[in-house]
């Protein structure tokens, strides 16, 4: 079976290490989750090329779906990320690009995917990305990756991926999915990893939200709970995602970037590693009181627990803003 990173099987993959169990937010969300995957099994460390994280922002109703920027993989990683138009049987376009051996990043529907058992799977339908790996058609088979691994799917399964259901032609799909791909090795990737992410985190934290985005999210949290009192307490998953899931794991994502630098020689850090940290576990700790919120319709004093991780977004910034600094001047 032709695939585009070879060598992998479902059965034994082991994924990256930010994937821990154990890690306060083990799953971020499934773009960056699929490429920690992709260059892990690529061989390449995913989290010298987390320093994107630190330039999250507060969007008024929810906070930044962070993603790799293409730039950044390009310049740590030798990846190059290209849409790929999809006006044929997306079959089709999919084996295409793994023979030219490339990795088709598509958005297709949970529901069909079977690594996602208890929460989607046969049960409900929800938009993700797969990184499909190897695809048989004559099997109706596939491996791909998705969220924290890697793992396979045949027979109907594959049917509802690709739209041979219900009657419908093959390959048949109602509207074309959002199609990426992944081209290994455009570049050569920079010979000094630690000096090319200290760059690109200091190109990044200079594009920061200009207004304290937990600030931003205390502001309007009022108004957030007054919307979730009128909703179901199933509501509850969907908002957390969007909101504390999303700064939570991005800055558990940049204390682990900063113990990287710190790990290879980068000093000066530790302080914004543990700022970074302690919004990671602000952010659990909120999502557990606001389950319990939405299952009793109250609010009263969840909005007081964002103020400490305000104040850790600001400790982080001051202290990489110092540090950045340093270099700066010991460059010149």
């Amino acid at each position: 079976m032709q695939s585009a990173i070879a060598g992998l099987d479902p059965a034994d993959y082991k994924p990256h290490r930010l994937h821990d169990p154990e890690r306060r937010w083990p799953q971020t969300n499934c773009y960056v989750d699929l490429l920690i995957e992709v260059m892990h099994a690529n061989g390449n460390d995913p989290v010298a090329a987390l320093g994107f994280t630190v330039a999250q922002d507060f969007e008024g109703d929810q906070f930044t779906f962070f993603k790799f920027p293409t730039a950044d993989l390009q310049r740590l990683a030798g990846l190059d990320i290209q849409e790929l138009s999809v006006f044929d049987r997306l079959e089709a376009h999919v084996l295409n690009q793994i023979e030219r051996g490339r990795l088709p990043l598509v958005e297709v529907d949970a529901f069909y995917l079977p690594d996602t058992k208890g929460i989607t799977y046969r049960s409900g339908h929800s938009k993700t990305t797969i990184g499909v790996n190897v695809l048989v058609p004559g099997r109706r088979h596939m491996a791909y990756f998705h969220n924290d691994g890697y793992f396979a799917l045949d027979g109907e399964d594959y049917d509802g991926i690709f739209g041979q259901r219900n009657g419908a032609p093959a390959g048949g799909l109602p509207l074309f999915p959002y199609a990426e791909f992944v081209k290994f090795d455009t570049t050569r990737p920079s010979r000094d990893p630690v000096s090319a992410a200290t760059e690109i985190l200091a190109q990044h934290l200079r594009r920061r939200p200009k207004r304290n985005p937990l600030d931003a999210y205390a502001a309007v949290f009022g108004g957030h709970a007054e919307a979730l009192a009128a909703r179901s307490p199933e509501y509850f998953h969907i908002y957390a995602f969007n909101t504390l899931r999303q700064v939570g794991a991005n800055f558990e994502l940049l204390s682990s970037h900063l113990e990287w630098l710190g790990r290879h020689g980068e000093t000066g850090l530790a302080e914004a590693i543990e700022a970074a940290a302690a919004i990671a576990e602000g952010a659990k700790v909120m999502q557990f009181k606001l389950a319990r919120a939405m299952a009793r319709h109250r609010f009263d004093g969840l909005a007081d627990a964002i103020g400490p991780m305000a104040k850790a977004w600001q400790t982080v910034m001051n202290a990489l803003d110092g540090r950045m600094a340093d270099l700066a001047s010991k460059a010149a």
